[in-house]
């Protein structure tokens, strides 16, 4: 099946597992573009575990990320489809009795697409979480068309998790960015630790594009992003890798 999303310039951003830092990484991302002048949108499809509000199902992850792309946009147009329970979108689809409805996530793309210079697009979970019985994420990311930057976690079992998520992006002939390794903690770095990121970018064949260093100052609740986290990533040329492709 195919899906009529709109041709634009951007990063599809996924990870090696849930709770790995995507949102903290798009929305870095998001703030150092608009930075630089770029009119950038974001977007992340589908939220799980989101809050009940007056305004209907609220994503924290999509606040923050508006937050940071200092976005016009609603909510609903940056996170279309929300569901409360905490799971994978199939799961809740079955919890929920409510689908996934691709018409809208279609839609509201488009429509940021429409009015961005590019866009960064958080996914959900890691790269094989299912979204419908038809659909999981790299099939999403396949129609959206973007590069596309793993996050992985820095301890001990990443180099085999990145390595997969690496194999699945390339199977589905989608174009690699790179590898981020996030919430790196110099005081927990074994062995394991220092050893990862050099191992990952050499047997993965891809540039490790950052190291993002663990930096309690960051908080998505309140919109904070860290020094230690935004130095990390302003020295990659972001510029370069969105729009020279």
């Amino acid at each position: 099946m195919e899906y009529q999303f709109a041709k634009h310039k951007g990063l599809f951003i996924t990870a090696t597992d849930t709770g790995v830092g995507k949102t903290v990484i798009s929305g870095t991302l998001a703030k150092i573009l608009r930075r630089a002048d770029k009119n950038v949108g974001v977007f992340k499809p589908i939220a799980t575990g989101c809050k009940s509000t007056r305004e209907g199902l609220v994503s924290e992850d999509t606040e923050f990320l508006s937050c940071c792309a200092e976005s016009e946009f609603s909510l609903d147009d940056i996170t279309p489809i929300t569901y409360s329970t905490p799971a994978a979108p199939l799961a809740c689809e079955i919890a929920e009795h409510r689908l996934v409805d691709l018409e809208k996530i279609i839609t509201a793309y488009n429509y940021i697409c429409s009015k961005t210079d590019c866009v960064i697009v958080e996914g959900i979970g890691g790269i094989r979480v299912p979204l419908t019985a038809r659909l999981d994420v790299l099939g999403l990311a396949k129609a959206f068309g973007l590069p596309v930057v793993i996050v992985a976690r820095p301890n001990l079992g990443t180099i085999n998790h990145t390595l997969l998520t690496i194999d699945a992006v390339r199977g589905a002939n989608l174009p690699l960015a790179g590898v981020i390794i996030n919430g790196y903690d110099e005081s927990k770095a074994d062995f394991a630790w220092q050893s990862a990121p050099a191992i990952i970018a050499d047997v993965g064949k891809t540039p490790l594009l950052a190291v993002v260093p663990f930096d309690d100052r960051t908080n998505t609740e309140k919109g904070i992003i860290g020094d230690a986290v935004m130095d990390s990533l302003t020295d990659v040329d972001w510029i370069k890798i969105i729009y020279e492709r």
